[in-house]
């Protein structure tokens, strides 16, 4: 199963078919693809959140001023990341997909969606026990007035929460089980970004299994007597900035993809990227002074 975290559309392009909003579908034999919509999964909650207001306070209509609060949410700048997680736990959770891959936009956004799972499990451990403390609370009280103690369906569903945001948790953070890869190109803002990546993993106590090098002119091209001035200082400055990857990277490096022709979409010319992947000889520029 392929599931994006993108707020993008891309696996809808590369894949030249709509899939936005589809729920899991079918791609290939034993190829599945998901790419939700987050602003419809959020007011789906939403939703369910008045619903169960008005069944445990038997209401015909939520309050105004607390459907107003609710509402508002929406708007929120967690509630994406919120909703998309939440995605990726349900379907980790349900436990029918063999391999998981879960496609994250550079950087900043896959850092902070694998900080939330540490993030929400304190979270909904804290609500939790929280909750227990009021059931024992209402146990007693129910005691005292000889009444049978009513089943908590607050408390269930925080322990249904707790189950599969701990599964998700324990899945990502599972080096048998689970392996990070960043893809990165061959300019400057991508290997100082990097970098920082890199440390911030590290520092959530995750270790890179592996970087990509993305769009990489071929180095033959600054043999060629027909090279252009503008594409033979591209590659040049490409060779270059290979070097560094080399140093800072150079045995996290576990394929080289060329700059295509054109644009990677659609079955074909994804097998074919994916034969870079799989089959690829790494080979970057030697270090000056050294040997990468």
């Amino acid at each position: 199963l392929l599931f994006s975290t993108d707020p993008q559309a891309s696996l809808s392009d590369i894949f030249e078919r709509n899939i936005y909003g589809q729920g899991e579908v079918e791609i290939l034999p034993n190829l599945f693809v998901v790419e939700i919509d987050a602003d419809r999964r959020v007011a789906e909650y939403q939703q369910q959140v008045k619903q169960k207001i008005m069944d445990m306070y038997g209401l015909d209509a939520v309050p105004k001023e607390i459907e107003e609060y609710i509402d508002s949410t929406s708007a929120e700048p967690a509630m994406y990341e919120s909703a998309t997680y939440d995605a990726m736990a349900e379907l980790v959770a349900k436990k029918e997909y063999d391999i998981y891959i879960f496609d994250m936009p550079p950087f900043g956004h896959g850092v902070r969606m694998v900080a939330m799972a540490d993030i929400l499990s304190k979270w909904v451990e804290k609500i939790t026990d929280a909750r227990a403390k009021v059931a024992e609370y209402d146990a007693v009280a129910a005691t005292l007035k000889g009444e049978a103690a009513r089943e908590d369906e607050v408390m269930k569903e925080l322990i249904d929460i707790r189950n599969k945001i701990k599964s998700f948790t324990d899945l990502l953070t599972a080096k048998r089980r689970t392996a990070f890869f960043m893809v990165l190109i061959p300019e400057q803002m991508a290997i100082l970004d990097t970098e920082r990546a890199l440390k911030m993993f590290e520092n959530l106590g995750i270790q890179m299994s592996g970087l990509v090098v993305n769009q990489v002119y071929p180095a033959e091209l600054l043999e060629r007597p027909d090279t252009s001035e503008y594409l033979r200082n591209r590659v040049a400055m490409q060779q270059e900035h290979l070097r560094t990857i080399a140093q800072k990277f150079g045995d996290k490096v576990q394929a080289i993809v060329p700059m295509f022709t054109r644009e990677p979409k659609g079955i074909e010319m994804i097998k074919t990227a994916s034969e870079y992947l799989i089959n690829c000889q790494v080979e970057l520029p030697a270090v000056r002074g050294g040997v990468a």
